[in-house]
């Protein structure tokens, strides 16, 4: 072979039908596009579906990903297109690395992100390494994020989309899984053009809707699940004041969240209260005023860094931060007190900060992401 091919749209020095690319379905359009984009290039491609979870209900809801329907759909689109689909059974490691951790977590008063650690120790870990068991060049997913060639790697940027960005959700992606991970979707402007893709190539799934919610947790309801998964979760206890006089009484813990205003049933006060802490120890849903929700310096863990230096080579980063998927980049220092560990200080406080939650790093000019870390309670 010629030594001086041109690098294929995936990045290899060789023809698109000796590069041999895993495209993880979840049986959504995002998903079906790239592996159908890749078929009609003529890429060798292998679909793989994992099988996630059954839990009655879910099965059957619309807006999930990786159970009953979606599987068929995934199916679907390989026989359309021609290329070969297989369904892993991963439901124990799910349950043991994501689920199980998230029930726990929320019981701790925290707000948690399973998204991020589906990606983090499922797809882009167990999936990832069967990729390569298969002798794959590289994995392809339906995320919105761009992977781009740096001055000492691949970086990873926020998708050309900034409404469709999936960023806050991938940035646990490590050096090495980004090396092998490639996203086919992230330069597109918009989910339109990703649905005339669908068109253009006849799939079914063109017109399907989004997923929605956590993909265990049916119609939104997260407090039904926490109580199947650990019963008696859901004891009531008292609604107190910042100073701990009772005001109410709540119907468990795991029905709030931090910053909520709504539902709280205790009327007839001059100011609006709001939840801004969680204790299941005391089973206390502490209430305060808007201002107590407001936080300034954030305790962060679990730090995955994507810069070019080390992370502990500076005394301060000035980034921006992303401490809730909803909200935008805003301003920050970002002081290291180990490779994974650090104190985050916003230069404009925050409200409803609150553990659990992700604090993504960006960088204060362009597209990049430069990592990020777990929020958690000292």
């Amino acid at each position: 072979m010629p030594k001086d091919l041109p690098l294929n749209s995936l990045g290899f020095a060789k023809p698109p039908a000796d590069t041999r690319v895993v495209v993880a379905m979840s049986g959504g359009v995002d998903s079906s596009v790239v592996a159908a984009k890749l078929a009609e290039e003529g890429y060798d491609v292998v679909g793989v579906t994992l099988q996630l979870y059954d839990h009655g209900a879910a099965l059957a809801k619309k807006g999930a990903c990786c159970a009953g329907q979606d599987i068929h759909d995934a199916r679907r689109v390989a026989e359309e297109m021609g290329f070969p689909h297989y369904v892993l059974d991963y439901e124990n490691t799910f349950r043991e690395a994501v689920i199980d951790e998230f029930a726990d977590a929320y019981l701790g008063g925290a707000t948690p992100v399973p998204c991020i650690r589906c990606n983090e120790r499922v797809k882009f870990k167990d999936l990832l390494e069967t990729a390569k068991d298969l002798d794959a060049d590289c994995m392809a997913t339906g995320h919105y994020i761009q992977r781009k060639d740096g001055a000492t790697g691949p970086e990873l940027h926020c998708a050309a989309d900034a409404n469709r960005d999936q960023s806050y959700f991938l940035f646990s992606t490590t050096p090495e899984q980004l090396d092998y991970l490639r996203f086919p979707l992230g330069h597109l402007p918009s989910k339109d053009a990703t649905r005339e893709l669908a068109a253009k190539y006849g799939l079914a799934v063109a017109d399907k809707p989004d997923s929605q919610d956590i993909c265990f947790v049916p119609n939104g309801n997260y407090a039904s699940v926490i109580e199947k998964l650990r019963p008696g979760a859901a004891d009531p206890g008292d609604i107190v004041d910042m100073e701990g006089n009772v005001l109410g009484q709540h119907r468990g813990v795991i029905h709030y969240t931090i910053g909520q205003r709504r539902g709280l049933g205790i009327g007839g006060l001059e100011d609006p209260l709001y939840v801004v802490k969680l204790d299941p120890d005391t089973r206390h849903v502490v209430v305060g005023p808007k201002e107590a929700l407001s936080t300034r310096t954030i305790p962060v863990r679990e730090i995955n860094w994507l810069g070019d230096e080390p992370f502990t080579s500076r005394k301060e980063w000035h980034l921006k931060v992303k401490v809730r998927s909803t909200r935008p980049p805003r301003e920050a220092i970002i002081r290291p007190i180990s490779e994974t560990e650090a104190e985050v200080e916003l230069v404009v406080p925050e409200e409803g900060v609150s553990p659990g939650q992700a604090c993504v790093f960006y960088a204060p000019e362009d597209s990049r992401i430069f990592g990020g870390g777990w929020i958690y309670k000292k």
